[in-house]
C-alpha cells in the first residue's frame, strides 16, 4: 500500500496533480473483461437495489411488529451493522498475507482500493458480493430472532449498510466537505489511507474505534 503523508495527499487533491489522477487509475482484476466490469460498481447502483429491500423488509416488520419492537429491532440492525462493518474492515480487510493466493485476494477484496483510492468505480461493494452476504445476514436473523422480528433487523442492518458505502463515496470524492461531521470522518479516513492503516476502521461509525483502541491519530500524536 502507498505510505505518503495526508498532506501532500490532501494538497495533491486540491492541485488535480498528476498523482491524484494515477490513484484513480486501478488496473484490471481479471483478464476477462466481462469479469472485471463486475468489480466495477458506479454507486447509484447501491441505492437502486438496497432502497427498495429496505423499504420491503421495513413494511413486513411494522405490518406484523409493535411499534416499540420494530423500532429497537431497527435500531439493533442499525448497531449490528456498524459493529460488523468495524471488524470486517479491521479483521478481513486487513488480514494481508505477504504472497501467493492469499496476497492476491486480499488485494482483490481491499488492496486494490488503498492502491487506488480515487477509482470512483471501485469505493461500493460488487452487488455480486454484497447481494449473497446480505442474504446470508438476513438467513441468520431468521434463525437468531425468527419472523417477523427479523424483517425489522434486516432492514436496520441493511440501513447501516447502504449509509456506509454513501458515506464511503462521499468521504472520497466529495473534495469540500459540507458539514463538520464529514469533515472529521473524512479527516479520520484519510488518515487511516495516508498515514496508519492499522487504525481508522469505522469509517462510518468510529465509536468503535475508539472503543477498541483504534482511533486514527494525527502524526504528532503517534510521534508522541
Amino acid at each position: 500500500m502507498h505510505d505518503v503523508s495526508l498532506d501532500s495527499a490532501l494538497h495533491d487533491s486540491a492541485l488535480g496533480a498528476s498523482r491524484t489522477e494515477l490513484l484513480r487509475a486501478s488496473p484490471p482484476m481479471f483478464r476477462w473483461p466481462w469479469l472485471d466490469r463486475l468489480s466495477r460498481v458506479h454507486p447509484v447502483v447501491v441505492p437502486l437495489i438496497y432502497v427498495p429491500a429496505i423499504a420491503l423488509l421495513a413494511l413486513l416488520g411494522a405490518s406484523h411488529v409493535a411499534a416499540a419492537s420494530f423500532a429497537i429491532a431497527c435500531a439493533s440492525g442499525y448497531v449490528f451493522w456498524t459493529f460488523c462493518e468495524y471488524w470486517i474492515h479491521r479483521v478481513v480487510f486487513h488480514f494481508e498475507p505477504e504472497d501467493g493466493i492469499g496476497a492476491r485476494l486480499h488485494w482483490m477484496v481491499h488492496g486494490v482500493h488503498h492502491d487506488h483510492p480515487n477509482d470512483p468505480l471501485r469505493l461500493v461493494m460488487p452487488p455480486a458480493v454484497s447481494i449473497p452476504l446480505a442474504g446470508l445476514f438476513i438467513g441468520l436473523f431468521v434463525l437468531v430472532v425468527g419472523t417477523p422480528l427479523a424483517w425489522a433487523v434486516g432492514a436496520g442492518f441493511l440501513a447501516g449498510y447502504l449509509i456506509y458505502d454513501m458515506l464511503h463515496y462521499a468521504l472520497h470524492h466529495h473534495t469540500v466537505p459540507r458539514t463538520g461531521i464529514e469533515r472529521r470522518l473524512r479527516e479520520l479516513h484519510m488518515r487511516h489511507h495516508f498515514e496508519d492503516d492499522s487504525h481508522g476502521y469505522g469509517i462510518s461509525a468510529p465509536w468503535w474505534d475508539f472503543a477498541f483502541g483504534t482511533l486514527a491519530r494525527r502524526g504528532r500524536d503517534r510521534a508522541r
